[in-house]
């Protein structure tokens, strides 16, 4: 089943990369994987500076609500950050520091959380109407999965991950029941899967508990790249993708990019489509890489500064 769900996500974008008007696939992937260092695909270890480990069901509690509330990139330019912090930072910190203060939420607390209670949890306020909107979205995500596991798992979250029997595929299809989750866009007709926040779940349950127990995953590696705004940037600002003028010259001004709209499919698609093309010239030389390695690779690349300075495409969805 795994491997049907994410070769329906690979095949969708590159249908879409092989028609796209508004983002290419333009640089040579045998040149961009010549500059590509090797050691940086490894796994990183668990992030405990900003993420929190307790027990195995407090950990995957914590990871559970983490991912469920990974979102707001196109928000993020007006929520509270601590100092030094990006947005996902912020939030991740902010949500160990509960965990740690009072340990995990029960699933009814969860499904009964107010805005306002997520807007103090989370360190932000609701002065600004663009940061209340999210902490409103934040709210109704926490509730949606909060409700789900009073009703189907007795108010357990490591039920969750039990059902999937260590299946990444069947946990992204169970977490997908929560519309938050359910990551599919429509273009030219035909629908484009994506499931970001659903895979990256998968991903974050690995890395925290090192591959073994709720973490271990037979189908791992058959995950793709976790669509968002970030790796997109990194490889256009590479070279390896370009924009059409209009969207370029939107993104310099800093307009939004409508959730959903040909523009932002193809930006995700084509980026998702470059990334198995370089799986594919990498493990053609040999290396054991995945497109998840890959994608952790190229998210660290893009905090540095060169990366940083430049303007990504923002938009505001409960996707990314």
């Amino acid at each position: 089943m795994g491997k049907g769900l994410f070769e329906t996500v690979r095949e969708a974008c590159a249908r879409v990369a092989a028609v796209a008007d508004h983002v290419r696939l333009v640089g040579d992937i045998t040149l961009y994987a010549d500059r590509f260092d090797p050691r940086s695909v490894s796994v990183p270890s668990y992030d405990e500076r900003h993420h929190f480990r307790g027990d195995a069901e407090a950990t995957v509690a914590y990871l559970l609500m983490l991912d469920t509330v990974n979102f707001g990139s196109g928000y993020f330019p007006r929520l509270i950050k601590r100092k030094g912090m990006s947005g996902y930072f912020t939030v991740a910190s902010r949500l160990k520091d509960v965990f740690e203060a009072r340990g995990a939420p029960s699933a009814q607390e969860l499904s009964e959380l107010s805005p306002e209670q997520v807007t103090s949890l989370l360190g932000q306020d609701l002065e600004d109407p663009v940061r209340a909107e999210l902490m409103s979205l934040y709210a109704g995500a926490l509730n949606e999965l909060g409700s789900l596991l009073v009703e189907k798992y007795q108010g357990r979250y490591a039920a969750l991950l039990e059902e999937a029997d260590h299946s990444a595929g069947r946990l992204v299809a169970g977490l997908s029941r929560l519309k938050d989750f359910r990551d599919i866009a429509y273009y030219r007709g035909f629908e484009v899967p994506f499931y970001k926040r659903a895979q990256i779940t998968v991903s974050d349950l690995a890395l925290a508990f090192g591959g073994r127990g709720y973490g271990f995953f037979e189908d791992l590696d058959q995950l793709t790249m976790f669509a968002d705004n970030l790796v997109p940037h990194v490889l256009r600002t590479d070279g390896l993708l370009v924009y059409g003028p209009e969207l370029a010259t939107k993104l310099a001004r800093g307009e939004l990019v409508a959730p959903g709209s040909p523009e932002e499919v193809e930006i995700r698609a084509v980026a998702l489509h470059a990334v198995e093309e370089l799986v594919r010239e990498l493990r053609g030389r040999g290396l054991e890489v995945s497109a998840r390695q890959i994608d952790i690779a190229l998210w660290n690349r893009g905090q540095e500064p060169r990366y940083k300075r430049l303007p990504r495409h923002r938009t505001r969805t409960v996707f990314y």
